[in-house]
């Protein structure tokens, strides 16, 4: 009796953290969706006033610093994202090595001085195809829950190799490895309650990029998780920056439907700049009088998280059973569970993720307005 005492008390100990995360994440998305919307405009406006300024360098120069802070709020954005679930996965070449000097840092004022981090990466370890926000995510997961496995303290072990697995394991030889190894303090050998108590989070953040997660030493005072994930033969250097600015053609009329009035103005801004007749509205109500009017109007570009009964999805829906010829470009600070299955989006959907930059938008309104 004594056994299943405990073994509910741990039970209902699982679910009631699990409630509490997922309570997290949703505030996660909440606070980013808003986080976002702000990045959107700093980004935007900084835009703006780089080109005003081009000619005098002490100001081009604060703004660049302007710049690169908001580039840098917007990669942390990202990350928490991914650690909610919240955006599609975007699979690409990542340097492995880097990234986890990253979770380092990241995690070490949030363990607390208990947990020891030690780094041992193979120099010579292949990129790998990941999502690296969600591969972050991952990474974090589990670090977070073995530090919860570990009251009394502990070691973590973050090593990095190229492996080759057999032809059946995920369908390739050729593999980057990530492992994540945990030695708790104060447990004894024969400790039944394993460090890494779940892998489903990490194991779905990891699929999209097609790897795969296996668990070394189920229960004791160590354990060691692996990740798996495609070696490339790429390179992580970013693209060129392209400064083209696609224009409006032929008098092109745009619908941006955006609750946020800093942004709206913002976006007004920047679109009438390239040339385009705009129109604007705060929530589907005021969208759907404009559609329902006179005006010529090509492009409906909504947000999907809006204040009301109707969300940027079900008005898209209903200004293209009005206009059918309508053509449509969500945006978002994060990407609903409605548009994401399988960590991907959904079909035929074109979606302009927040933050972004004036160039982004002109080819992302561009390519809309072509297909």
């Amino acid at each position: 009796m004594r056994q299943s005492s405990m073994s509910g008390e741990a039970a209902g100990a699982h679910i009631a953290r699990a409630r509490r995360m997922a309570v997290v994440g949703q505030l996660t998305c909440g606070i980013a969706h808003d986080f976002n919307n702000i990045l959107t405009v700093v980004c935007g406006t900084i835009e703006m006033l780089a080109e005003a300024v081009v000619d005098r360098p002490e100001l081009a120069a604060i703004a660049e610093l302007i710049d690169q802070a908001a580039t840098r709020g917007a990669d942390l954005t990202a990350h928490l994202l991914a650690f909610a679930h919240g955006q599609p996965s975007q699979p690409r070449d990542v340097d492995v090595n880097l990234l986890l000097r990253d979770a380092a840092r990241l995690l070490r004022p949030t363990l607390g001085e208990q947990i020891e981090i030690d780094l041992a990466l193979a120099v010579d370890v292949s990129l790998a195809l990941a999502d690296p926000h969600q591969l972050m995510a991952a990474i974090l997961n589990l670090a977070i829950g073995a530090r919860d496995a570990m009251p009394q303290g502990g070691k973590l072990n973050f090593s990095t190799a190229n492996v080759m697995l057999a032809k059946n394991e995920a369908g390739a030889e050729n593999r980057a490895m990530i492992a994540i190894g945990a030695c708790s303090y104060g447990i004894s050998a024969d400790h039944t309650a394993p460090i890494f108590a779940d892998l489903s989070l990490a194991a779905d953040c990891i699929r999209p990029s097609h790897g795969h997660i296996e668990m070394g030493g189920e229960a004791g005072p160590g354990a060691t998780v692996r990740i798996y994930l495609p070696r490339t033969t790429g390179s992580t250097e970013p693209p060129a920056e392209d400064l083209c600015h696609p224009r409006a053609e032929a008098g092109e009329a745009i619908l941006i439907v955006e609750d946020d009035v800093l942004l709206r103005s913002c976006v007004v801004t920047q679109l009438k700049s390239l040339g385009y007749r705009t129109f604007a509205a705060g929530n589907a109500g005021e969208a759907l009088t404009i559609i329902d009017s006179d005006e010529k109007i090509d492009l409906l570009f909504t947000d999907l998280i809006m204040p009301g009964s109707i969300d940027g999805r079900q008005l898209a829906v209903e200004a293209l059973h009005r206009r059918p010829s309508l053509r449509v470009l969500y945006t978002s600070g994060y990407a609903e569970n409605a548009m994401v299955h399988g960590g991907r989006l959904d079909a035929g959907i074109v979606l302009l993720a927040k933050p972004y930059r004036q160039a982004v938008l002109a080819k992302m309104i561009r390519s809309a307005l072509s297909a």
